[in-house]
């Protein structure tokens, strides 16, 4: 089928079509089930049972099995993924990680969530979005860029199995997959005495098993083309695409699609009918100057460091972790401290500490837990 339609309509718009259906797919169970990275920190660090770090965790553990699960069967080859093979930056990963870290606790919401937030009506994650991408691709080619190259030449890494974790630690592919359905069993575990609705951890699992198709299907649209540029082999992410997203409506409309190009549109889609289906269409707003100030600063911060890191939350924390790339693992380390360390100087000495309140939505529960 792929073959056929690869035939018939070219590279260009079957990639754009994978990731507006893969995209949609993410948004609709990223918005049912909470996902996000900060939530999840948060409760990690101030010791909270609420159930948001076990839905990262679902969607984190499943992400490496089905994506090592595909490479060991070998119906997935990530050799060629720019994560592996091109030479990376370790000092970019941890810089930009931190950044990403403290951008993300400032803004409440990582990058994927605040598209999700955006698409139910809130207007702040609206704003936080937009200025994000143009702080990304300030980063990759405009007036940040010189810092963000600066600060990757500090200490890099050449590509192939210098930044493959399963050869470095010598965890191969069975230690990978091993590592992997350890945490989801620690997961399930969780989910069971916290009493996680059904839609967070079946929602996370979806998630982590998008990841996996974008991971298969763009590997597969790269060997099966017939095209002379080979389609990169790439997954989730949104640090570059919402900044080629924002060229491609400002400067460049006639430029071929991609993947990319279809993937933002289609979380911003499948969150919106999720949020449309399940009555939470809802306009939300600043609530003053001070809380404009702090989520524009936490944007900022979330797109230069997403693009000095080499990818955000679900970039480096989930597709490229799936891959054990040295460098996302690296970058999502230094999220979780950086995002940590926020909200114990910033936010726990606030009456926000006192409340216990994540500043997220609670998990839906499904008819079955109501």
């Amino acid at each position: 089928m792929l073959d056929a339609a690869l035939d018939r309509f070219g590279q260009a718009p079957v990639l754009a079509a994978g990731g507006l259906a893969i995209g949609m797919l993410f948004g609709f169970f990223a918005q049912r089930s909470r996902f996000c990275l900060r939530a999840a920190v948060i409760e990690f660090a101030r010791g909270l049972l609420g159930g948001k770090l076990t839905v990262w965790l679902f969607a984190f553990a499943t992400a490496l099995v089905a994506t090592q699960g595909l490479i060991a069967l070998g119906w997935l080859d990530v050799g060629s993924a720019r994560q592996l093979a091109a030479r990376g930056s370790l000092s970019g990963a941890a810089v930009g990680g931190a950044l990403f870290g403290i951008g993300m606790v400032l803004a409440r919401g990582c990058a994927s969530r605040l598209l999700v937030l955006a698409a139910q009506g809130n207007l702040r994650a609206v704003l936080s979005g937009l200025v994000f991408a143009v702080s990304a691709q300030a980063a990759w080619q405009g007036a940040l860029a010189p810092w963000r190259e600066h600060i990757s030449t500090w200490w890099t890494v050449e590509g192939g199995s210098a930044r493959d974790l399963t050869v470095i630690t010598g965890l191969g592919r069975g230690g990978a997959l091993l590592f992997g359905a350890i945490w989801l069993v620690a997961a399930i575990v969780w989910a069971r005495r916290q009493k996680v609705p059904a839609w967070g951890w079946a929602g996370a699992v979806m998630v982590g098993l998008a990841v996996t198709a974008a991971w298969w299907f763009t590997g597969t649209v790269a060997a099966t083309s017939m095209e002379a540029a080979a389609a990169p082999i790439q997954s989730l992410t949104f640090t570059g695409p919402s900044a080629e997203l924002l060229v491609r409506v400002l400067f460049a409309p006639d430029r071929a699609p991609g993947f990319d190009m279809g993937l933002v549109p289609g979380v911003f889609l499948g969150s919106f009918v999720a949020a449309a289906l399940f009555g939470e269409l809802k306009l939300e707003g600043f609530e003053g100057g001070a809380s404009m100030r702090r989520y524009l600063v936490g944007a900022v911060l979330m797109g230069f460091g997403g693009m000095t890191a080499g990818g955000c939350a679900v970039g480096a924390g989930l597709s490229g972790a799936a891959v054990f790339t040295v460098t996302s693992w690296v970058a999502l380390g230094a999220m979780w401290l950086g995002a940590a360390l926020t909200d114990r100087l910033i936010d726990q000495r606030g009456l926000e500490a006192a409340r216990a309140n994540l500043g997220d939505q609670p998990v839906p529960a499904s008819r079955a837990y109501r």
